[in-house]
C-alpha cells in the first residue's frame, strides 16, 4: 500500500477529544487513506436521529476507502441513515457500525493493512 495514502492511526481518545497520527486533535473526526479532519455535522444537517447521512460518507469514498468504519458514538446514541449503508453496499465498500471504542479498536487494525476510512463521534 502507498505509504502517503495510509489512512492515519488514532493514537487517544477521550470524552470529546480524538488524536489522530500526525494531526491536532479533534473533537469529531472524519479519517480516510491520506488524511483526516474534524467533523462537522452542520456540514451536512447530521443529528442523531436520522443519523450519518449520505453526504457524510461521501468524502471517505472520494478518497479511496475501500472499507469503512462508522462510530455510534460512546453511548450509542448515532444513527446510520438506511440510505448511507444502501450507498456503501452499492459501492461495494465493507461497512461496520459500532460503538465508539469498539469502532476506534477495528479501525486501528484495519488501517495497518486496508484503505479504510471512518467517522468517529466522541460524545454522544
Amino acid at each position: 500500500m502507498d505509504q502517503s495514502r495510509r489512512s492515519p492511526a488514532i493514537i487517544h481518545l477521550s470524552w470529546g477529544r480524538m488524536e489522530i497520527d500526525g494531526y491536532a486533535p479533534f473533537k469529531d473526526a472524519k479519517v480516510y487513506p491520506g488524511g483526516a479532519r474534524e467533523w462537522d455535522w452542520r456540514e451536512t444537517g447530521t443529528y442523531h436521529v436520522p443519523g450519518i447521512q449520505s453526504a457524510d460518507v461521501q468524502e471517505l469514498v472520494d478518497n479511496g476507502a475501500e472499507v469503512v468504519v462508522l462510530s455510534a458514538g460512546i453511548l450509542n446514541y448515532l444513527r446510520v441513515c438506511p440510505e448511507t449503508l444502501r450507498l456503501l453496499e452499492q459501492k461495494g465498500i465493507t461497512t461496520h457500525v459500532l460503538q465508539t471504542e469498539k469502532a476506534v479498536s477495528l479501525y486501528n487494525r484495519l488501517c495497518k493493512k486496508e484503505r479504510v476510512g471512518g467517522l468517529f463521534n466522541f460524545t454522544c
